[in-house]
């Protein structure tokens, strides 16, 4: 009984001070919360002493954010890791398959290699018709994971342009981004067929990496992957 009132007056004293029950709690681990809860409710801290302890609660979740950016970026890395490897061998096996190599090389030449995000941009159908065959029959894309958007000059008709490009990638113009209108100075078209730049976004990261592996697996069959490697893992070291 002695003990439980030294305790009582120690932890009322504490609190006095301006101790927060954590640390209170770290100096008589022996209580509950709710023991200290009715020991403490009658004792009002001063301004300051509040002050200190929202400051205290602040710089916690500060710490705790910041803990937790870090285990997420190495999340984030391993699982980077893992899908390039992954996508490396899986490359050793496609490489005699025509379409996947085309397509490869091609994205390789046109596509988004930046920010983690999938797109290629063209002006030829022909080969915007390809890349969505790429992509739907090697890549897997789902369709509603499609986006388009065109960059037209003034020209340009409008309407006339994204049924175009709409009827060419198989993608309705519901999923298609707000078309780019740019100024010109010419007075008409010099290809009578051209319908402006069309181009193929799919918000995949994990599409984007394994592309990137798909590469880097070629150029290993190639014996020519060092540059690759080293892209790797700069993307690897940024994300």
């Amino acid at each position: 009984m002695k003990a439980r009132l030294e305790e009582r007056i120690l932890a009322r004293n504490l609190r006095k001070e301006g101790f927060s029950f954590s640390e209170i709690l770290e100096k008589i681990p022996n209580l509950s919360k709710g023991t200290l809860n009715v020991w403490l409710k009658d004792i009002e801290l001063t301004k300051k002493q509040k002050e200190r302890l929202l400051m205290k609660i602040q710089v916690g979740a500060c710490r705790g954010r910041v803990i937790g950016a870090f285990a997420n970026r190495r999340k984030r890395i391993e699982i980077t890791k893992y899908i390039i490897n992954v996508a490396r061998n899986e490359a050793n096996d496609k490489i005699t398959d025509t379409l996947f190599l085309m397509g490869a090389m091609l994205y390789w030449a046109e596509g988004d290699k930046t920010q983690e995000r999938v797109g290629f941009t063209n002006s030829d159908p022909i080969m915007i018709q390809f890349m969505m065959k790429w992509f739907r029959e090697i890549c897997k894309v789902q369709e509603t994971r499609f986006r388009i958007a065109l960059s037209i000059m003034t020209l340009h008709d409008k309407n006339e342009s994204e049924i175009f490009w709409s009827h060419l990638t198989r993608v309705p113009l519901s999923r298609f981004n707000k078309t780019r209108i740019k100024p010109t100075l010419l007075k008409g078209k010099r290809n009578p067929s051209y319908q402006g730049t069309c181009r193929i976004v799919i918000s995949d990261k994990s599409l984007f990496r394994k592309i990137l592996g798909w590469r880097l697996g070629i150029l290993e069959k190639l014996k020519m992957n060092a540059p690759v490697a080293q892209r790797i893992e700069q993307v690897n070291s940024n994300h």
